[in-house]
């Protein structure tokens, strides 16, 4: 049973659940310089802002918050009925206003938002769906975002916002097979926050919000990436922005990784500019054979438009990569550094996802650079890269 508190009461619990961890020495982990989280929450959420800012978040309503690069990390306020919740992705504007996602059956789903630098938090959205699951939320800026999540009633579940989270509303495809999908064979993978990106803007295009989405899925029936944009040309979309929003083309392509129930899609970067996708890569694998290197990378590139495996895969199942940032610019993308990470250690490729070499073989979960994140409130920064082997 809830009951009221006083205002002070409020401050007072918020000043209390809001403390401030001391940094402490710990040991590196080949380039990344491990940092103390003061938790032993499994942390699967991470978002740098820049600046030195950062969140992260995990199991049993954890969310933490640096605004120092990590030398301090701070262990927020809980949102609101979050005991029990594991937030899986969380997405930031600054050092104040940041967006949780908890990941779990139905309406163990759910959003929190924070306005004050998570001393408060309110309710945003809970999953209406009772057999849905949600995998992860990206957000292009302050308004614009959207939800993948796992099948229901037939169709993978696309949520998108343009107030910031205030609404949702679905995406359909008309589109064969479309969004269609069993969820006894189909799902996304809620393990990094980025089984879903922003792939590119709409070439042409007169609105902010008209984007060309890439997103992976993985099961029975196999790894795929799903690439979805609005079903309107960019006049059209421009004309009747609350219909052409929400109605897709949906096109899907098979990947050449490992497949079955526990194996497909978990991660996906996308090196775009000029309206254009230049370079992509995914990885992967089985959750369930870590140690497994086949089947756990793959990249795209605009000239053959085709996913080709990794010549040299990473040293096993990889549930998270990113390009480096700055390490590449639209007029010469191929310098682009990708760091993949997963439960046996991370790896970097010089060479757009074609070979990895190791760089540690640390316990990771999720990346947002300089910053990875993993269990038992594992985090570490990226500190200086060893030379192209």
């Amino acid at each position: 049973m809830k009951t009221s508190t006083s205002r002070a009461a409020s401050s007072l619990l918020a000043f209390v659940l809001f403390s401030v961890i001391a940094p402490a020495q710990a040991p590196k982990s080949g380039p990344w310089e491990m940092q103390n989280s003061g938790t032993t929450a499994g942390l699967r959420g991470i978002y740098a802002v820049g600046g030195g800012v950062a969140w992260a978040s995990g199991t049993n309503g954890t969310v933490l918050r640096t605004e120092d690069g990590g030398y301090m990390w701070q262990s927020c306020a809980m949102p609101p009925g979050a005991e029990k919740l594991d937030f899986r992705g969380v997405w930031a504007r600054d050092a104040q206003t940041a967006i949780v996602m908890s990941s779990g059956p139905g309406d163990q789903s759910r959003l929190y938002k924070t306005t004050d630098g998570c001393s408060h938090w309110i309710l945003l959205y809970t999953n209406p769906d009772k057999d849905g699951f949600w995998d992860a939320v990206e957000f292009a800026n302050e308004r614009q975002g959207i939800i993948l999540g796992d099948a229901v009633r037939g169709s993978l579940t696309l949520l998108r916002t343009s107030d910031g989270g205030q609404h949702w509303a679905r995406v359909t495809s008309s589109t064969v097979p479309g969004l269609a999908a069993d969820p006894s064979s189909v799902g996304a993978f809620a393990a990094s926050n980025s089984s879903i990106v922003f792939a590119a803007q709409v070439l042409h295009s007169l609105d902010d919000g008209n984007f060309i989405y890439w997103f992976g899925t993985g099961g029975r029936a196999g790894p795929y990436v799903f690439a979805g944009q609005s079903e309107c040309d960019p006049r059209t979309y421009h004309r009747e922005p609350a219909r052409c929003w929400l109605h897709w083309r949906v096109a899907s392509t098979r990947l050449p990784l490992a497949s079955g129930s526990a194996a497909g899609v978990f991660s996906l970067a996308v090196l775009d500019g000029d309206e254009t996708i230049h370079h992509a890569v995914a990885v992967g694998g089985d959750y369930t054979r870590p140690d497994e290197r086949q089947g756990t990378a793959a990249w795209w590139d605009e000239t053959t438009r085709t996913w080709t495996p990794a010549a040299k895969p990473p040293g096993g199942y990889r549930s998270a990569v990113q390009i480096v940032p700055e390490s590449a610019s639209v007029g010469d993308f191929k310098k682009a550094l990708w760091i993949a990470v997963g439960t046996n250690g991370s790896d970097i490729s010089y060479d757009g996802g074609k070979t990895w070499q190791p760089l540690d073989s640390g316990n990771w979960n999720a990346l947002s650079l300089p910053w990875a994140v993993g269990p038992h409130g594992r985090i570490g920064k990226l500190g200086q890269l060893p030379a192209r082997k």
